[in-house]
């Protein structure tokens, strides 16, 4: 469930937080805290890591699963579920963190955290320059692929189970969007 008890919280302030399990961001100095998330969507992102680490070995680049902080600014750190660099942008990972704008980023829908991954992240991640923004909406059984245009998110390109995906930020990888979304039961 998404809370908001502060406001002006930094980065620092991230750091001082016990290891609980529970997942902390900061938006505009905002505290979000979300709980673990289902095992369906653990699987997606399992699924999703591991495909976009093995291209990473083969092609370069680097794939991170959540916990990995995404530093935008002091009042802007997130967690997304999965974050990719390609090799031309290397430089942007940290020990701690990948500071800037990674070349994706990958939102699994759970249903205490659909309105700030579909609203709040996105404004934050079109903000600060993101070229694509994958939301794997477990509901809808499909991916929306939204992707950076003069600025701009449009809309969505919206793929269904029978889809691939694929990115030009990525070249030669190809996602079977039923693969991704596994099982219902998963």
């Amino acid at each position: 469930m998404e809370t908001r008890p502060q406001t002006g919280l930094v980065y620092g302030d991230l750091q001082a937080f016990p290891e609980d399990n529970l997942r902390r961001e900061i938006i505009n100095g905002d505290l979000i805290v979300a709980a673990a998330p289902s095992t369906r969507h653990q699987g997606v992102v399992a699924r999703l890591c591991a495909r976009l680490l093995l291209y990473a070995e083969e092609h370069g680049g680097r794939a991170y699963p959540a916990p990995t902080d995404v530093f935008f600014s002091e009042a802007d750190v997130v967690e997304p579920d999965v974050v990719f660099v390609t090799e031309g942008n290397i430089g942007k990972v940290e020990e701690k963190f990948v500071r800037s704008a990674p070349d994706v980023v990958v939102e699994v829908s759970s249903p205490s955290t659909r309105r700030l991954e579909l609203v709040r992240k996105r404004d934050l991640f079109e903000r600060f320059g993101v070229p694509e923004y994958w939301y794997v909406d477990l509901d809808a059984e499909r991916i929306e692929l939204y992707r950076l245009t003069e600025g701009r998110y449009g809309v969505p390109l919206l793929l269904e189970r029978s889809d691939v995906l694929e990115s030009p930020l990525i070249p030669g990888f190809a996602l079977q969007v039923g693969y991704v979304l596994g099982a219902s039961q998963d």
